[in-house]
């Protein structure tokens, strides 16, 4: 494989820093052409031992959606009443666009994950991050193409599970609103609207041990120094 051009590399870094939880869409319905590139970009996500444990259920039953949509409604008021403090804040806020997203899908765990050994003998919650890093290429992917994504976690497994005739063992993970925008927010929407601010990189990269500071690289200081000080 040949290396990136730098407007390649410079294309990678920012749908990385453009990306956005979106929660404001259009309903025009997206193309099925880009729609299958997402989804394949999503299938070539790393897997633990290559067990490849991600399904995808689109949503295109109205009914399903709207019944989707009430169980994202009961949780979330759910989770306002265990804000105590900030209960009022939190229903301000929108935390989903299932009824207004051009796409509707559902990322789940497929069932029969346990035989899987590779990569998770001590780690078994490896199939969810393997998952998570399928949901993460078809955010960027999106992103790319133009297409807002919002991922929400506001429902009760079960319930949702039942919905959508998922198999003992098989689990939703996400429900993936995909669609136009008319815009993307400026700065992540939670950090907009002061709920909370990024942390600095800084305070989140340790040197060898937890807690213990400078662990992010001075790229000129280290390049004359060398790495092992």
């Amino acid at each position: 494989m040949t290396a990136f051009s730098q407007p390649e590399i410079d294309a990678v870094y920012r749908a990385i820093e453009q990306r956005r939880d979106m929660r404001h869409f259009r309903p025009d319905p997206v193309d099925p052409t880009v729609l299958r590139r997402l989804l394949g970009a999503a299938h070539r996500a790393p897997s633990v031992g290559f067990m490849q444990p991600w399904r995808f259920i689109r949503v295109t039953d109205p009914e399903l959606r709207e019944a989707i949509a009430g169980l994202v409604e009961e949780e979330r008021r759910r989770t306002a009443e265990a804000m105590d403090g900030r209960k009022a804040e939190f229903l301000r806020l929108k935390v989903e666009g299932v009824r207004e997203a051009g796409e509707l899908l559902v990322a789940a765990l497929a069932d029969g994950r346990e035989r899987f050994v590779f990569g998770r003998r001590t780690l078994p919650e490896m199939d969810l991050a393997s998952v998570a890093c399928a949901i993460q290429n078809l955010w960027l992917a999106a992103r790319a193409e133009g297409l807002g994504m919002g991922w929400v976690s506001f429902f009760d497994p079960q319930a949702l599970g039942g919905l959508l005739g998922l198999p003992e063992g098989g689990h939703p993970v996400a429900v993936l609103c995909l669609g136009h925008v008319e815009a993307f927010y400026e700065e992540p929407m939670l950090q907009q609207e002061g709920w909370a601010e990024r942390e600095p990189l800084e305070e989140l990269v340790y040197a060898d041990s937890w807690g213990n500071p400078g662990g992010l690289p001075d790229s000129t200081t280290e390049i004359e120094q060398g790495n092992h000080k």
